[in-house]
């Protein structure tokens, strides 16, 4: 297993309850779009079925008045010749069976209808229209219309046609036949599409555990080590009577040990608020020349401590909104960060440039620099480039003390007030860090 910059192993994640989430989510995916094709396909035969009948019985209804006009036709033809006629003979509508018969259920001509027909006869010349659907126990399932009307001669009849629904219904079996068949492929895309879903979904959930759990075990291992120091000087100090001087020294190392120990815990404090957006935002219009010249005067006496000359360059008039406390915290994470890695008699310079659109803080230094393949990783909460940029000493007063927070926190910063930093370093020749924030005319300025 690898070994991170900061000493410590990576936390391997469980990968089963985001499989599971996965699947359930998949299978959310999967039911849902289930539940709308069911609905969809529900909902598409109803009207079909509807639209099938309506169109049916409107059919029926077309070949019957049909019929009446050969049955009349015929009728004044036949009487004309002094003959009997049969009016359906010779006269055929595809798909429809057709009837002429007396108000008893007689037919006419043709061949004899079965009961059901002679029962609907008598019904439409009672009360003149008439429709009925009839199951034979046969398997046929046969939909009639029956009209009453009068013939030249004033004879009353009723037309009637038939059709068979089984047969027409198999036209629209393929319809529905594609739509399952459509149906099937569409939930197996959902399927693979959901699941993919899923994937994408919960890799910001996974890589936020992994950061998490990363978080509290280089956490752990940060506080472990001033924790250990002042139980161990603790300790040695109790084990046997001392001295004033002695107990003294004792005091104040565990006291600076205690000092260290409440800057990271304050370090994590303000990365968890800010991780949490409780970390309420005070904007207002500053000049980030006076809020930097106050930040370097600040950390003079750390330079001071270390011999690293701390050189204020250019300091340009620029206006922007946002935290005067964040952005000096800003100004003084990055100046404690150059003179941390700075050599006794090197140089630190900072300076504040404006432009038309924006103010730049630019901080570089003589230090020991960093690694071009670990420059994208120096924000990295607890990431320290190189294992040999140790941490201060306990007199430096450095804020951070290379625990690996410090950029961590600036570069929130810089993403609250809408601004970048980047940081350009070559090992052996120093480090240049410059933070560019929009200016107070050109910010567009949201509520805290």
């Amino acid at each position: 297993m690898s070994v991170r910059p900061n000493g410590t192993r990576p936390v391997p994640v469980a990968p089963g309850s985001l499989s599971r989430l996965r699947l359930r989510l998949t299978a959310w995916y999967v039911g849902t779009f289930f539940v709308i094709l069911a609905l969809l396909g529900v909902g598409m035969f109803a009207t079909i079925t509807r639209r099938f009948d309506h169109e049916l019985d409107g059919s029926l209804r077309d070949a019957t008045r049909e019929l009446v006009r050969v049955a009349r036709t015929r009728d004044a033809a036949a009487r004309e010749q002094g003959r009997a006629f049969d009016p359906t003979i010779d006269f055929r509508i595809p798909e429809r069976t057709l009837f002429v018969l007396d108000t008893a259920g007689h037919a006419l001509g043709g061949a004899p209808p079965s009961p059901w027909i002679q029962s609907l006869a008598r019904d439409a010349a009672r009360s003149g229209t008439g429709a009925r659907t009839y199951d034979s126990p046969e398997g046929g399932l046969f939909r009639a219309y029956a009209e009453r009307v009068d013939l030249p001669g004033g004879r009353p009849v009723v037309a009637l046609a038939v059709a068979n629904e089984v047969e027409l219904e198999d036209r629209y079996a393929s319809l529905i036949a594609a739509f399952g068949s459509a149906a099937i492929v569409a939930l197996l895309l959902v399927a693979a599409g959901g699941w993919m879903l899923a994937r994408q979904s919960t890799a910001p959930v996974e890589r936020a555990i992994v950061q998490m759990r990363q978080f509290m075990a280089d956490a752990a291992h940060e506080l472990r080590t001033p924790i250990a120091v002042v139980r161990s000087r603790a300790e040695v100090a109790t084990q046997r009577t001392r001295s004033q001087e002695e107990y003294l020294a004792a005091l104040r190392s565990i006291e600076r040990e205690s000092e260290r120990l409440g800057r990271i815990v304050e370090d994590l404090l303000t990365l968890a608020r800010a991780d949490a957006g409780e970390r309420v935002i005070e904007r207002r219009r500053v000049f980030f020349d006076d809020v930097t010249l106050d930040a370097a005067d600040a950390v003079r006496v750390i330079a001071d401590r270390k011999s690293v000359r701390l050189e204020v360059g250019d300091f340009e008039e620029a206006p922007v909104e946002g935290d005067p406390n964040l952005l000096r915290q800003l100004a003084i994470i990055l100046l404690d960060n150059a003179i941390k890695f700075t050599p006794a008699g090197g140089l630190v310079r900072i300076g504040v440039r404006s432009t038309p659109s924006s103010a730049q803080l630019v901080v570089s230094d003589t230090g020991v620099g960093i690694e071009a393949d670990k420059l994208p990783r120096v924000f990295d909460r607890f990431y320290r480039a190189d294992t040999s940029r140790t941490r201060s000493a306990p007199d430096a007063g450095a804020t951070s003390e290379g625990v690996g927070l410090g950029l961590a926190i600036a570069r929130w910063i810089v993403d609250e007030h809408g601004g970048t930093i980047a940081v350009d370093s070559e090992v052996g020749r120093g480090t240049r860090v410059v933070v560019e924030l929009p200016r107070a005319s050109a910010l567009a300025l949201s509520s805290p």
